[in-house]
């Protein structure tokens, strides 16, 4: 376990203070239990110490380490414009394996990802998808999956395709404002869809032409 932390990334709003807190302090607990780290209850407590310190609007990043130790970063953060598209691609060699248990957890060991974002340029690109070895997509390297079906009802990958128990992602599945199913390349060239995080919401996406 000294090999990765584990991480949440969340957005404080004055009015509403941290989006989705209870789920990312279940996340959190979740994810220390079942994977033998200490301290998760002392780093939530500091994240709320930290947050009640803030002004505006604003980025709080908490790591946990396994022997309990935590760092905190916040720093001011601006949401994107409601008219946002994001041109996504999907990666060509990178490949998540589905049968892999850590990818349930957001932890530091991005190497996969970091692999997928270099497929690309920048400029290119604000979000990269990344498929299994069955080529389901799994998610982006920062972002959950939605792709619009019938009836204003999100689709987003199931867990057991290879992809992080992404926050924003559990929030919609709760509210019913969305569904696990298998989705391929084809579903994103035939439907809506969108890209999103706690920390920044539901993204309009597109794949380029």
């Amino acid at each position: 376990m000294n090999g990765f932390s584990l991480i949440e990334t969340m957005r404080w709003e004055p009015s509403d203070g941290i989006a989705r807190a209870g789920l990312h302090r279940a996340r959190l607990r979740n994810s220390a239990r079942k994977l033998g780290f200490a301290g998760h209850e002392a780093a939530w407590e500091a994240v709320e110490h930290e947050a009640a310190s803030l002004a505006r609007t604003s980025r709080l990043r908490l790591e946990l380490f396994a022997d309990g130790r935590f760092d905190i970063t916040a720093a001011p953060f601006a949401l994107q414009a409601e008219d946002t598209v994001w041109t996504v691609r999907v990666a060509c060699h990178a490949r998540l394996a589905s049968g892999l248990p850590l990818l349930r957890h957001k932890t530091s060991q991005r190497s996969i990802y970091e692999a997928a974002r270099a497929e690309f340029d920048k400029a290119d690109a604000d979000e990269v998808l990344l498929l299994n070895e069955r080529d389901e997509i799994c998610e982006g390297t920062i972002t959950s999956i939605f792709v619009e079906a019938d009836g204003g009802m999100l689709l987003t990958p199931s867990l057991a395709c290879g992809c992080l128990a992404g926050v924003l992602r559990t929030a919609l599945i709760c509210a019913g404002r969305a569904r696990v199913a298998k989705l391929s390349v084809r579903d994103l060239e035939d439907r809506s869809f969108h890209a999103g995080n706690s920390l920044r919401g539901l993204i309009r996406a597109k794949l380029p032409k």
